[in-house]
């Protein structure tokens, strides 16, 4: 089974609507840490009138997740409706090939590895 890593990079007040959404899809695990960045806008907010030239970056949220490959989709589609806003700074999504998962503690591998197992 193959799997895919999702980075989702999103403002701080989108995180908890994500997480809860995650939970309702069946994604068993993710990890959430802050980011600086910003993206082709160079950090520039939507009611600014000129272009930036020099880059500003501003606080975020990076949610990861690992998805069997399978599930991609809708999953996508899902966390797309989730975030968007129509606004400058709804986020970005990026996609890794992950070729396996292993869980230390039990040595499971695979799909066994991500979800609840013996404790």
């Amino acid at each position: 089974m193959s799997f895919v890593k999702v980075e989702i990079i999103t403002s701080e007040a989108k995180v908890p609507e994500l997480m809860e959404s995650f939970g309702k899809l069946g994604v068993t695990g993710m990890t959430l840490y802050q980011v600086m960045g910003c993206g082709v806008q160079y950090g520039m907010q939507e009611y600014e009138a000129e272009k930036k030239n020099t880059p500003t970056l501003l606080p975020k949220q990076c949610v990861m997740a690992v998805i069997p490959n399978e599930k991609l989709e809708s999953f996508l589609e899902h966390v797309k409706k989730e975030l968007y806003t129509g606004h400058i700074g709804d986020g970005k999504i990026f996609l890794s090939t992950i070729d396996n998962v292993i869980r230390v503690r039990t040595g499971e591998e695979g799909t066994q590895a991500l979800v609840e197992g013996d404790i």
